[in-house]
Parts: C-alpha cells; sequence; structure tokens
C-alpha cells in the first residue's frame, strides 16, 4: 500500500514539477518575445504583462508541492533547532498539523471565488483571458500541498511506529 502511495506521489510531483517548469518558460518566452519586439521594432504584446503575471500564478502553486513534499518550506526554526530532540519532533509536527490547516482553509476559502469567477465569465483586462484559471492555481496549489504534507506526516508516523516496533540489539 505505501510503495503505490509513493508511486502516486512521485507521479503527482513529476506532473507538478513539469507544469511549474513549463509555466516559467512559457513566462520567459513570452517577455523574451516583447522585449525584441519593443526594442527592436517599436511593438509590444499588450497582454504580455497580465499572461506573464498568470503564469508566474502557476509556477508558485504549482512549484511548492515539490517544496511541501520535500519539507524545505520557509521557517523560523532557529530556536526550535537547539531545542532537545524530543520537543524538536513534537513541535514540527505540530507545525506541519498547522500547515495542513491552513491549507485546507485557504482551499475552502478560495474555492468558491474561482466558481464564482467563472460562473460570470470574468476576463483580464488586456489578455481577456478567464481569471478563474489563474485564480484556481490558488487552491489547487494549497490542497496538493496539504496532501502531500499529510502524506510526509503520515508515513513519518508509520515509520516511527515500525521502528519501536522492531527489537532493539
Amino acid at each position: 500500500m505505501l510503495d503505490h502511495i509513493i508511486t502516486g506521489v512521485r507521479w503527482l510531483l513529476a506532473v507538478t514539477r513539469a507544469a511549474s517548469a513549463l509555466f516559467l518558460i512559457t513566462s520567459v518566452g513570452i517577455n523574451f518575445v516583447n522585449i525584441i519586439g519593443r526594442y527592436f521594432f517599436s511593438v509590444s504584446i499588450p497582454w504580455a504583462e497580465e499572461i506573464m503575471l498568470f503564469l508566474m500564478v502557476g509556477c508558485v502553486f504549482t512549484g511548492c508541492c515539490a517544496v511541501a513534499w520535500e519539507g524545505r518550506q520557509i521557517r523560523m526554526d532557529v530556536v526550535v533547532a537547539i531545542l532537545p530532540a524530543r520537543l524538536r519532533d513534537l513541535i514540527e509536527i505540530l507545525s506541519e498539523l498547522v500547515m495542513i490547516a491552513a491549507a485546507a482553509a485557504v482551499t475552502v476559502f478560495a474555492w468558491p471565488v474561482v466558481t464564482q469567477l467563472a460562473a460570470f465569465d470574468q476576463r483580464s483586462q488586456a489578455a481577456n483571458f478567464p481569471l478563474y484559471i489563474p485564480q484556481a492555481m490558488v487552491p489547487i496549489g494549497y490542497c496538493l500541498m496539504g496532501l502531500l504534507v499529510a502524506i510526509r506526516l503520515l508515513m513519518r508516523s508509520r515509520r516511527g511506529s515500525q521502528n519501536r516496533a522492531e527489537p532493539v540489539h
């Protein structure tokens, strides 16, 4: 069972990393074309800045999945690092639970906004792009991040219980 979960996580991370890379490369490409057009042909792409912003939102909220899985998010852990191991583990678990709760809250509260944007067919000004697409990246990214942290936390607890069950020689 654990092998299937790990396989699923690896697949999800591969997809989110590829999506993040694609968003970033596309943004850089649009920026490059816009710079060439502006400085060599005196013509700029009117929608470029807006679409690049949407692509960066997609890049961040798909890229955060890998960061959450690896536990490499920004943390203020200077004090935690000097604590005894048991207390440090407890605080790290509490931190993971707070992260899962925050991800769930953002997902729950952001999703109605996304559905309303889609229902009202709200579009961006310059590119006439549907706003629900970049806005959906926020709850989707947070939902996946919370899921991955929860899986990592469950795997940590399984490893801990297996280590306690093994006899010490």
